[in-house]
């Protein structure tokens, strides 16, 4: 499934299919969307990384790729084989990716430490080919960011956090077109919750608002500053 959504929509990841409930507290009384509140490294995830801005041309090709990887598989599969996938990819340096050749192909084939599909291997190569032809037209993180949305949803409740929008349809489509794969419309909502693009926090969590790009009801209070 090209297309799993690593959202708030699941207990246990942030992927998956809708859930019903509010915020939970966790056994540190900190209140938490339910999936943030399961394993500790969800935990730690959920507090530092998730819905933080990342504004950087290796940072957002590591998360489309690790998107990628994710799809049809927990989230927590892929933040345990995390540091494996940096090891394997090369720090996911879009310019050593993109060099890679079939040799390359099999020795990642041949790593029990990630995620081992020829597709998704095949998609992080081509994606990062294209991430260097966009350099020359502003880059990764510009596009990417292009598709911010002028409102981010108020969720109370999981069931009100959307799993795709008009803005992770266009960003979708604008990445075909630039040749990426694996970057279908609810997959790069997920992508724009992950990174900050939106904030999907419920709003009895205390990671709401933590990026500082938006206000209280919703609507944009501040710019990112791209790197």
């Amino acid at each position: 499934m090209a297309d799993t959504i690593p959202t708030q929509q699941a207990q246990d990841r942030p992927v998956g299919a809708p859930a019903p409930g509010a915020d939970t507290l966790g056994e540190d009384g900190v209140h938490r969307t339910p999936w943030g509140n399961g394993d500790a490294l969800l935990r730690e995830y959920y507090d530092h990384e998730w819905g933080v801005p990342v504004t950087t041309e290796a940072g957002l090709y590591e998360r489309l790729t690790l998107e990628a990887f994710q799809s049809g598989l927990s989230w927590l599969t892929i933040l345990r084989k995390r540091e494996a996938f940096r090891a394997a990819f090369a720090g996911f340096d879009p310019e050593a990716v993109a060099g890679f050749g079939e040799a390359d192909v099999e020795r990642l084939m041949a790593d029990a430490g990630i995620v081992r599909n020829r597709r998704k291997i095949d998609a992080a190569i081509q994606n990062a080919a294209a991430t260097l032809e966009l350099r020359a037209d502003g880059g990764l993180a510009a596009l990417i960011w292009h598709f911010r949305p002028e409102t981010t949803p108020l969720p109370c409740t999981v069931a009100e956090v959307p799993s795709s929008s008009l803005e992770s349809l266009a960003l979708s489509k604008e990445l075909k077109r630039r040749g990426f794969a694996f970057v279908g419309p609810t997959t790069m909502f997920a992508l724009m919750e992950a990174v900050g693009i939106v904030d999907t926090h419920l709003l009895g969590s205390h990671r709401r608002g933590a990026s500082g790009l938006w206000h209280a009801d919703g609507t944009r209070a501040a710019e990112p500053r791209l790197g």
